[in-house]
């Protein structure tokens, strides 16, 4: 087991690669030992260099609504009135702390989600 840091393109391309003949060993054993520290190596150096920027509150709140079916008229209970829920998902109208909880509690939407941005 010849384990570096991660530093470089070609050290993270020779860590998946080693991973991919590792990968299913037992647990335990020096392989599956050997595949966990590549794994947060791996981790690390992508985490770094591959960022996932949270996405925009509202964008991810179309996406949800387009992946559950809700519709509009479902968003009212908890953003307020029609206009409300029309301001919102345009970009018009921010999401206030009240409408946050709101979507949290009736949708549970992570928080997280909702105050990205």
């Amino acid at each position: 087991m010849d384990i570096r840091p991660i530093k470089t393109k070609r050290d993270y391309k020779q860590a998946l690669q080693r991973m991919e003949i590792l990968w299913g060993a037992k647990s335990g054993t020096p392989e599956g030992n050997e595949l966990d520290i590549l794994a947060s190596l791996v981790d690390g150096y992508e985490s770094q260099h591959f960022p996932i920027e949270a996405p925009d509150p509202i964008a991810a709140l179309n996406y949800l609504m387009e992946e559950k079916g809700w519709r509009r008229k479902d968003l009212e209970q908890a953003i307020g009135d029609k206009s409300k829920v029309s301001e919102v998902l345009s970009g018009k109208r921010e999401l206030s702390k009240r409408m946050i909880r709101a979507l949290h509690e009736y949708f549970n939407i992570p928080y997280e989600i909702l105050m990205a941005g």
